[in-house]
Parts: structure tokens; C-alpha cells; sequence
């Protein structure tokens, strides 16, 4: 089965592009890098819950820690994990999703 791995235009994910070492990785294991167009992160479907994760934990908060800010991105995806089809969950992934 290919995998493919997309990446968007974030600097660290361009040095794939140089490194012959994840190249030949890639052609090795089956693994496709796919680039999304530069400004079209909805393209990257992932971005989206990255968006209702930032909104459900990290939007308006001020958290002590790295430990208590790791604990509350835990308990956003336990929950997450349990409510797929929350309505405020959806409403925020499909405004992500148009955005």
C-alpha cells in the first residue's frame, strides 16, 4: 500500500525537498511527499482540527506550564475522540474547512 505523507509550505517540511536522505527514505518505503500550493492550507484537511484544537485549548487561556497546557491538549482529544459529531465541533471544522 503507498502512503502518502502531504506537507504544506512551512519551512521545515521544504528542506524534504533538498534532502536526498528522506528521498531515497520515501522511494524505500513506498511513501509519496506530497507539497500543497503556497497560501491553500485547506487543502491540508488536517488543519481544520488543528483549528478546533487551538480554539477548544489554547484560545484565550494563559497556562501555567508546559505540562498543564500538554494536559489540556490530552483532554481536548480524549473528548474529541468521544463527541465526533459534537455540534460546535462540526460547525468550527467546516468553517476551517471553507476558510
Amino acid at each position: 500500500m503507498r502512503i502518502a505523507i502531504i506537507c504544506d509550505n512551512y519551512s521545515p517540511h521544504l528542506t524534504t525537498k533538498r534532502c536526498q536522505r528522506v528521498a531515497t527514505w520515501a522511494d524505500a518505503n513506498n511513501v509519496e511527499i506530497a507539497y500543497t500550493p503556497t497560501n491553500s492550507s485547506w487543502l491540508n484537511r488536517i488543519e481544520a482540527h488543528f483549528t478546533t484544537l487551538r480554539y477548544f485549548t489554547l484560545d484565550g487561556t494563559d497556562h501555567v506550564s508546559h505540562k498543564e497546557q500538554g494536559s489540556m491538549i490530552r483532554r481536548y482529544i480524549i473528548w474529541r475522540n468521544h463527541h465526533a459529531h459534537d455540534q460546535q465541533l462540526r460547525t468550527i471544522v467546516n468553517k476551517a474547512n471553507i476558510a
